[in-house]
């Protein structure tokens, strides 16, 4: 399928931009996505008649059930319980709209849909370069943590350690030996590593060992004895360098501190009260098993429990710090169900392709792994699916790593059944 240049440049100058403006520019990455979203709706009211243009939604049917299946669920869900809330299909609407930017995508050059991996690069160096020039006075602490003006310190760390890891795994669809794109993409990860470092967010530094994990499947660190022992000692340097930073060190042992405070009846911390608040949801799931209490319910259902003695008023918050308790107390087994067919369907097709012998599938597939993982991880400590800024940045990524996927798979599917030139047809001995 053919497609304007102009259309093409525009895609991939938005591609680049999305995750490059996600912590410095408050809506940037939303005004691409939209941008990206009209140029993809118009392409599918041009294209609606040609055949196979909307195909791969059945073809790839798990990703697209499980970027619809917790919108319909909250539709059914304010259907059934009798109110109205279009709020709470704010956030989790730029997964469904995600499915037509996929369908422009997937019919783009692979080489052009790459370029989101310079994006992500782009974007961790920008924020580890403003973390350098603009310190406040004292440096970031643990009681001023690096953050922007429109989110807190758990997204922005978070994200950044994302954008940062997925410069080196996109690395892989480059050219990782040409120290021109090696050097940069090193750079991004250390700027990313060292932002997430500053903000203090201990619970996304959990995705590291896995992101690292990945990065050795990816790159095969872990084939034959000598490459396992040389990962294996390099790993295990970094991580004692890190743990013996002070920020690092102290986090760590805050986590053990609150733990022992909790024993002894002091649940005011910041893991008491998370555990608190997964308790509550809990509670709330016990009385409210199939559709829960109503996406968007939760702190008047908490603020009523508070009344009644039944959990502190210190916890009564419109989320429980958790993808999977907000979901389990607000959508019930329902919206459980839901997630999960969400996470589902955002890893499968990339954990299909982990092992393809091309480079621009294999790179493509562990970074939506990347992604995927730190998702669900991202979301045991705080709910990820909440800031728009956040979903909108993860709907585009994991639809333009799919896009790569489908569109360099055909791509290797025409080379193959392309004629052979008169050359090769000399060469093989067959007359031209």
């Amino acid at each position: 399928m053919i497609f304007a240049s102009s259309l093409v440049w525009l895609s991939t100058v938005l591609l680049f931009l999305a995750p490059a403006v996600n912590l410095m520019w408050r809506g940037g990455t939303g005004y691409c996505f939209f941008a990206l979203l009209a140029l993809a709706l118009g392409a599918a009211v041009v294209n609606r008649r040609t055949p196979g243009y909307f195909s791969a939604l059945a073809t790839y049917r798990w990703f697209t059930a499980g970027m619809l299946a917790l919108v319909v669920a909250i539709g059914v869900q304010q259907l059934v319980l009798g109110y109205w809330l279009p709020r709470q299909f704010d956030a989790l609407s730029r997964f469904v709209l995600a499915l037509p930017i996929f369908l422009l995508l997937r019919q783009l050059p692979s080489r052009n849909l790459r370029m989101i991996g310079w994006g992500c690069a782009a974007g961790a160096l920008a924020v580890g370069i403003w973390a350098i020039v603009d310190q406040p006075p004292g440096g970031w602490t643990d009681a001023n943590r690096l953050n922007n003006s429109y989110t807190n310190a758990i997204p922005f760390g978070d994200t950044v350690l994302l954008l940062g890891f997925l410069s080196v795994f996109t690395l892989g669809w480059d050219n990782p030996r040409d120290w021109r794109v090696l050097l940069p993409r090193l750079l991004a990860l250390v700027a990313g590593g060292y932002a997430s470092y500053l903000s203090g967010t201990r619970g996304g530094w959990l995705a590291v060992p896995v992101f690292v994990v990945l990065l050795g499947m990816q790159y095969r660190w872990f084939v034959g004895k000598k490459r396992l022992l040389v990962a294996t000692l390099a790993i295990a340097i970094a991580a004692g360098a890190l743990f013996s930073t002070e920020r690092i060190h102290k986090r760590v042992t805050e986590v053990s501190t609150d733990v022992s405070m909790l024993h002894k009846g002091e649940d005011y911390t910041s893991v008491g009260l998370r555990l608190q608040l997964w308790n509550a949801s809990r509670l709330i799931f016990e009385h409210h098993p199939v559709f829960g209490i109503g996406k968007g319910h939760l702190v008047n259902e908490l603020g009523v429990m508070a009344k009644h003695g039944e959990v502190k008023a210190e916890i009564v918050n419109e989320r429980a710090h958790s993808d999977f308790f907000s979901t389990l107390a607000e959508m019930g087994a329902i919206g459980v169900a839901c997630l999960m067919l969400f996470y589902f369907g955002m890893s499968v097709y990339f954990w299909q392709n982990r092992r393809s012998t091309d480079a621009a599938i294999r790179a493509a597939s562990y970074s939506g792994l990347a992604v995927a993982t730190s998702t669900v991880i991202f979301g045991l400590t705080i709910d990820v699916l909440v800031p728009i800024m956040v979903t909108a940045l993860l709907a585009l990524l994991v639809a333009t790593l799919l896009a790569v996927i489908d569109a360099r798979k055909r791509e290797l599917l025409t080379t193959a059944q392309a004629p052979a030139s008169p050359a090769e047809q000399r060469a093989t001995g067959v007359k031209p």
